[in-house]
């Protein structure tokens, strides 16, 4: 698998090593690894053409993923994805990714990163599905990365993570300003037009991400006193205190989001 070829570091990399080697990526493996690859094998055959394709493991124990062209939306974002455009592009994005899952059912001995076990009625997600994780060539969106998150869950998670991220349904220092807005967004606009393009009711996507973002704070309080990463580097950095701030953010404007 070109072993000789030169290892260039991808940018991002809080949670894994990533490196770039010619027209492969090498990621750091765990044991959701084997379950993650099912999900990627399983998006290839019903065509879903967003997803990174699965080549196999390398001689370090490393996953090798096919190399996605493209450049991801740090912020401040492209001005496509401060548009309705982008967020049209996301929500048909999320609509056929839940269109794909719906024919996948794990194998048994599927083991996802969350601990969650999968049972009829729940669907795959991304698990991280947010700008940063979105790859764009001009103002087309061609990619969505970094899969390893990916859990069963309630149909709408995806749409939930999808709107708390990218209209963003978020205040304090993560919202908006430092989005690239140069004034505050609409943001029951920006909801309206990512939830119609992912085909989502807007009240029952704000109830998902209400119960989402409760789970995220179970998770990120409970495994990283246990010391499990990423949760611990999550729980050091502050992320408690912001999840809590996000959530009272979202209750405090519920139903302005909801208002004609």
């Amino acid at each position: 698998m070109d072993e000789d070829l030169e290892e260039v570091r991808l940018t991002g990399g809080f949670v894994n090593d990533v490196v770039r080697v010619g027209d492969t990526v090498r990621r750091s493996a765990g044991p959701w690894t084997p379950a993650v690859h099912e999900l990627l094998r399983h998006l290839e055959t019903v065509g879903f053409p967003y997803s990174p394709r699965v080549l196999g493991m390398d001689d370090r124990g490393r996953e090798v993923l096919s190399y996605l062209d493209g450049v991801s939306a740090t912020r401040p974002w492209p001005a496509v994805l401060r548009a309705d455009d982008g967020l049209r592009q996301i929500g048909a994005l999320v609509r056929r990714l839940r269109a794909a899952v719906a024919t996948f059912v794990p194998s048994p001995y599927a083991r996802w990163r969350s601990g969650v076990a999968w049972r009829p009625g729940l669907l795959l997600r991304h698990g991280d599905l947010a700008p940063w994780n979105t790859l764009w060539r001009g103002d087309r969106l061609v990619g969505l990365l970094d899969w390893d998150f990916a859990e069963p869950a309630p149909p709408l998670w995806d749409v939930a993570q999808a709107a708390w991220y990218a209209v963003p349904l978020r205040g304090g220092d993560k919202g908006w300003q430092v989005s690239g807005f140069t004034a505050e967004p609409d943001h029951r606009h920006r909801l309206d037009v990512l939830c119609r393009a992912a085909g989502a009711d807007p009240a029952a996507v704000l109830d998902a991400l209400v119960r989402l973002q409760a789970t995220e704070r179970a998770r990120t309080l409970d495994l990283g006193t246990a010391g499990v990463e990423p949760y611990a580097g999550f729980l050091g950095r502050g992320d408690l205190a912001e999840l809590d701030a996000e959530a009272a953010w979202l209750h405090d404007r519920r139903t302005r989001l909801l208002s004609p």
